[in-house]
């Protein structure tokens, strides 16, 4: 007998950051398990557009603008969500900058206030709404994208390292805090994954070839690979997992 223990049939779920990439391998997936999926992120267009594929595919979607790096588009997005549908039961946060690729003393005060505006201002006030709207209504899951820098810092990536350790930090005060209302607060944690956000390290080919030696599946990731276990994170699979950060990187910190 099929599980059920992954479906999210009637579930309201938003997706920040799912125009491309992680974010839209999660986005389509949550769909594909009955969740109406909010596909949100700077730009409208592009979020339509994988509205629109998941709507095609016979999904619910819908599109929303909003860029986690302003408070006031923090506060529209939220404003609409209870309008429109009275409560929110996933909050997946992904969206993220790393503006900077480079020797950290020479990182200058702009890289460093977009990096942590999104990365870490946008995502605990992302948190802050969203657990609002879920202890309003009887819990959720909010599951935030971190990354393995969190853990081991990056070359040449000290700011976004230094971002995503704090949103590791950052998700076991929320899920040590909300767990008295029914809200469960996990993290991933991806590891080398083929995205355009993580272009940098593909196209600097010494460095990937370093990455690719010191990873014991001796691959990159894919953002398919990463969406399965938000997918647990999310849906009822993980109902006794609360403030765990999970590492997806095919072995690379073991």
């Amino acid at each position: 007998m099929a599980t059920n223990l992954f479906n999210l049939t009637g579930k309201i779920a938003l997706v920040t950051g799912a125009s491309r990439g992680i974010g839209e391998s999660i986005a389509k997936l949550l769909a594909e398990q009955g969740a109406h999926v909010i596909v949100s992120s700077r730009k409208l267009d592009d979020c339509q557009l994988v509205a629109d594929a998941i709507i095609s595919d016979g999904g619910s979607a819908e599109a929303m603008a909003c860029h986690v790096g302003n408070m006031d588009d923090i506060s529209n997005c939220f404003a609409h969500i209870k309008q429109a549908h009275g409560k929110l039961d996933i909050l997946i946060n992904n969206a993220a900058t790393n503006p900077y690729f480079g020797d950290i003393l020479d990182t200058d005060l702009g890289a460093y206030t977009k990096t942590v505006d999104v990365n870490i201002r946008g995502y605990f006030f992302m948190c802050v709404e969203g657990g609002k709207l879920m202890r309003d209504n009887g819990g959720g899951s909010i599951v935030n994208t971190a990354s393995i820098n969190a853990l081991k810092p990056g070359p040449m990536q000290g700011i976004y390292s230094i971002s995503k350790a704090a949103v590791v930090n950052m998700t076991q005060a929320f899920a040590k805090e909300c767990g008295r209302h029914n809200i469960r607060v996990n993290a991933l944690l991806p590891g080398l994954t083929k995205t355009k956000f993580a272009g940098a390290l593909f196209s600097n080919e010494e460095m990937y070839k370093n990455a690719i030696k010191t990873i014991p599946l001796h691959r990159h990731a894919v953002p398919d690979e990463m969406a399965g276990t938000v997918l647990y994170l999310a849906s009822d699979a993980s109902s006794y997992t609360t403030g765990e950060c999970i590492v997806v990187d095919g072995g690379f910190t073991l």
